[in-house]
């Protein structure tokens, strides 16, 4: 019996490490498990997500030096959390373990391990790391909440006199970092309506502790940086070009990504678009530049000192540069240098994403000390050959076509997911604005989209969508609708921030599409990692647990599936109390309710993710439940009504 026993455990040890790593010559960890210190996302009392990875070599499982009798997590209060402490236990697949932390409380310190019980050789303990549970509402503070009341309609604010009444007025191509002093930092593209920032510098800034309620703080740059037209008629002289001597007040400042780095360096790359022509009309204009900022502290709007040059752009018609401006499938430049985001991976490197309407969005290695390309950039023209250093195509939209219809990318890494996403605008601005995303295991692609495609080899429209013009009932709705900024919170929230613009032609406002509010969503994860944004703009609702009974009754109902140009309106739905949809586009079909993850199912195959947010068209505001979430190729937004 003893030897069947001692099987047993053999055999299970040796199944708990499938997918494992195997050793190699070059292995120094023969006779060694490690676990990683934990990664905790999708922190939604009572519930959080923990992971750690595995790290052992199958031959010390297949010879015995290793015998696994338990994986698993324990967590608690106090610092290095024990096997006497809560646990829960899992099996590693694919050399990562995952597993949930449950009855935690909200506003609470907790410490979790990973750990491995050996036999004979005891338990072993990944790193410590901690986390805090978000504030959990209750019911009365549900009932006492006060929704923000600032107008959508900003004309009678929109003076620079009164730009400290803006709050999220005049915002367009936000970018957002969480800061060291606890203030979210704003930072956009010059634009305002009726131009009412054009005294106040460049790349404007704001902050705010809660995302409602934003301090603006003004211009981050003072005047055009003194690099900029010498750089210019550098790479002029060396086309054979006369110098050029562009009016200041013309240059565009656009689409700036800030970012932290570390503790003490925040870094702002931002695009200055150069105005004229290459050498005369019956030319492609001239180039944009990427340049770079960094502080020490946002909370000194001053302090952001200019780095000089990173990048411009590239192009692959060699000299070639008096093909039409309007030959838009042909032009001049390859790679435009606009819109820069910029990312330090799981692994530690820096990269920085740019390009726009050309021929798509591309990666480049940037040097993690001075912010600036890892590799000395070569002229920039030439062959495809010479001017591949410049970028490595991660997305385009139509291969093989200069002028793509797409623009902003933003990327983001989840550790929760193991992807990073690439979400990119689609279409003009002033209307059709809308987002897309896709995914990839490897920072560099392939990126996938939820239908399957391959973006990075094979081009196509990237689905799912994300944000579209739409219109809920009792209001203009918005249009013009991407840009994003995505962040977190560092407790596992995440948020989309962009512009979004009224209608045009809305009765008693003049140019009502220049009318740019920012916009800041809570975005939640479905069961298989994709990012839904909820419809309603976040206002800080008490997070109180939706429950069953609460989801019966009258919804608006949005497919928000493309349709270029269109805004998107609501229809009724109804449901039932006996699980039925029984008015609307999915009548006939039933509901269920997963109250723990807050997903509501329904028998047509759709999953959508609920979140208490604000009825911002109901008068006076209040709070509602919104629901977001997606089939193969569509996308769903709605909210409760009564």
């Amino acid at each position: 019996m003893k030897l069947i026993k001692w099987l047993n455990l053999l055999a299970l040890g040796c199944a708990l490490f499938i997918g494992m790593a195997s050793c190699d010559d070059n292995d120094n960890n023969s006779g060694e498990l490690k676990l990683s210190t934990p990664t905790v996302t999708d922190i939604a009392v009572p519930a959080a997500t923990v992971t750690s990875e595995v790290t052992v070599c199958q031959e010390d499982i297949d010879f015995g030096r290793i015998r696994v009798m338990t994986y698993g997590f324990c967590y608690g209060k106090a610092i290095n959390p024990t096997i006497y402490d809560a646990t829960v236990k899992t099996t590693p697949e694919n050399g990562k373990m995952t597993a949930s932390l449950t009855s935690l409380e909200s506003d609470t310190d907790y410490h979790v391990r990973a750990f491995a019980t050996l036999y004979p050789n005891g338990v072993i303990y990944s790193d410590d790391v901690s986390f805090t549970t978000n504030a959990q509402g209750t019911i009365s503070e549900l009932n006492d909440y006060v929704p923000p009341t600032y107008a959508d309609n900003y004309t009678d604010i929109a003076d620079w006199n009164q730009r400290n009444k803006w709050n999220l007025a005049n915002v367009h191509d936000p970018s957002v970092v969480l800061a060291d002093d606890g203030y979210y930092y704003m930072y956009q593209t010059d634009a305002s309506y009726g131009n009412a920032h054009a005294a106040g510098g460049h790349f404007h800034g704001r902050r705010s502790k809660d995302l409602v309620n934003w301090e603006y703080l003004g211009g981050t740059m003072k005047s055009l940086p003194a690099w900029i037209t010498p750089k210019l008629n550098e790479i002029r002289k060396a086309m054979g070009l006369e110098e050029a001597s562009p009016s200041e007040a013309n240059f565009g400042y656009w689409a700036p990504c800030v970012r932290k780095v570390k503790d003490g360096l925040y870094r702002m790359y931002y695009s200055i678009v150069v105005p004229g022509h290459i050498n005369g009309p019956e030319s492609w204009g001239e180039r944009a530049f990427i340049g770079l900022m960094e502080n020490n502290n946002p909370a000194n709007n001053d302090g952001w000192e200019d780095k000089g040059y990173v990048i411009t752009n590239a192009s692959d018609k060699g000299l070639d540069y008096m093909i039409k401006p309007d030959d838009w499938a042909n032009c001049y430049f390859k790679w435009n240098a606009i819109d820069p985001s910029y990312i330090i991976d799981k692994d530690g490197k820096h990269y920085l994403i740019y390009g726009s309407w050309h021929s798509g969005i591309v990666s480049i290695e940037i040097d993690a000390d001075t912010g600036k390309p890892a590799t000395t950039l070569p002229k920039p023209w030439g062959t495809a050959n010479d001017i591949a250093p410049y970028g490595k195509l991660l997305a385009t939209r139509q291969m093989g076509n200069r002028w793509q219809g797409s623009e902003g990318a933003e990327v983001i890494y989840n550790a929760q997911t193991g992807y990073y996403y690439l979400f990119v605008a689609y279409d003009a601005l002033d209307v059709p604005y809308n987002t897309r995303v896709c995914r990839s295991k490897d920072i560099n692609g392939p990126y996938i989209g939820i239908d399957g495609t391959d973006l990075t080899a094979n081009g196509g429209n990237m689905l799912p969508v994300v944000t579209h013009p739409y219109k809920f009932n009792n209001s203009d709705g918005w249009v013009g609708f991407a840009h994003c900024a995505i962040f977190d919170d560092g407790k596992g929230n995440w948020f989309y921030a962009s512009q979004g613009r009224l209608p045009k032609d809305v009765p008693n406002i003049n140019a009502s599409n220049a009318i740019m509010m920012g916009h800041v969503r809570s975005i939640r994860w479905t069961k298989d990692g994709w990012p839904v944004v909820m419809p309603e703009r976040y206002g800080a609702v008490p997070k109180v647990p939706i429950t069953e009974n609460e989801l019966a009754g009258k919804w608006e109902h949005i497919d928000l599936s493309y349709s270029y140009g269109k805004q998107k309106t609501a229809d009724n739905m109804t449901l039932s109390s006996d699980h039925k949809v029984t008015e609307g586009s999915w009548k006939g079909a039933t509901w269920t309710y997963d109250a723990t993850n807050e997903i509501l199912s329904f028998s047509n195959g759709v999953e959508v993710c609920l979140q208490r947010e604000v009825d911002w068209e109901a008068n006076p505001r209040t709070h509602t439940i919104v629901y977001a979430g997606y089939s193969k190729d569509k996308t769903y937004w709605g909210k409760k009504t009564r």
